[in-house]
């Protein structure tokens, strides 16, 4: 086992994948040459050369097309946004080719593309480049979107979507891309790969008394307020880590809310429309009777992404805002 960051970790899965299999190919914006924007190409250029790394001109609507093209054709492309926030200009690209055509051959044309970059605020980088799109995404059938936490889960995740037949939204935070996790070599798992399946939950700490329920960025929030309810108010929570919003894994949730009987869903989504929205309305529906209190949110502030970075940091939500919620229902 060794501690590697998450930026290495989603390089080792490109690395593998594309060792295994001759139709994946990486591209995007800088991804090549340059190393990437955040570095996490980097050195892949040099090993797998122009045919399987490729840079792209800044055209995020020309160069999605073209993978969500290339992928009905039987490669499998994985593209980078520079920042999530540019899908909207590529959205006709995603949504209506790469999110509808399986359904609308019949089954006859797959898209196995994999969209992946920055999904976040937090970084002082304005209104336009902060956007939390994954209840957007997830809101299409055919799409599968997916919001790793750790850097483990970063590469098992990355190579599933990467094998998966269908278009893959990969979310990742860049305050995350430096922080290291324990990933163990491929020599010490049973099936020589890290791998693991989209639509499958993971309790990243266990509880009795309340449930969060969340993903990407926010499980780290939630394990720190988690720390403090036990240490200071001995209260006991269980930190559920969603890991892929569509496919979810709805009985992980909600085997965790009949044994705690309380629950939290947090995220970094806007509140309207929110992932937390989705899941507490199926709580709500599914585990009624196991309830001792209501479901609650905690979510960003509801406005665009403040750009100054004092402000911005508690338009995020923070362990106080959590602790203070739990504290309200238990």
């Amino acid at each position: 086992m060794r501690r590697i960051s998450y930026r290495h970790a989603l390089r080792e899965a490109f690395d593998e994948e594309l060792a295994r299999d001759p139709m994946v190919v990486l591209m995007g914006e800088e991804v090549a040459q340059y190393n990437g924007a955040y570095k996490v190409t980097e050195g892949l250029w040099s090993k797998w050369g122009d045919k399987r790394v490729i840079d792209t001109p800044i055209s995020e609507a020309g160069f999605i097309g073209m993978g969500v093209g290339a992928s009905m054709l039987g490669i499998r492309p994985v593209m980078e946004l520079m920042f999530w926030s540019f899908y909207t200009v590529a959205w006709d690209q995603i949504i209506n080719n790469a999110g509808m055509v399986r359904y609308m051959s019949g089954g006859l044309i797959n898209c196995p593309i994999v969209v992946r970059g920055p999904a976040n605020g937090g970084t002082g980088v304005g209104a336009t480049h902060s956007h939390t799109p994954e209840n957007i995404i997830a809101s299409f059938p055919g799409m599968k979107c997916v919001c790793p936490a750790t850097a483990y889960d970063a590469k098992g995740l990355m190579k599933a979507a990467i094998r998966d037949n269908d278009p893959v939204m990969f979310m990742e935070n860049t305050l995350l891309y430096g922080e290291e996790w324990e990933v163990p070599e491929n020599s010490e798992l049973p099936d020589g790969e890290l791998y693991i399946p989209l639509g499958v939950a993971d309790v990243k700490r266990t509880g009795t008394d309340i449930s969060f329920i969340t993903h990407g960025r926010a499980v780290h929030t939630c394990l720190e307020a988690a720390r403090i309810l036990q240490e200071e108010h001995g209260i006991s929570a269980e930190v559920v880590d969603l890991r892929s919003i569509r496919p979810l894994d709805e009985e992980t949730i909600y085997e965790s809310v009949r044994k705690t009987h309380r629950a939290i869903c947090v995220d970094e989504n806007k509140p309207f429309c929110g992932v937390g929205a989705q899941i507490a309305s199926s709580i709500q529906l599914h585990c009624f009777d196991e309830l001792d209190a209501p479901v609650l949110r905690v979510s960003s502030i509801d406005s665009p992404a403040f750009y100054s970075p004092p402000i911005e940091k508690i338009q995020l939500p923070y362990a106080d805002v959590v602790i203070a919620k739990a504290l309200s229902i238990c």
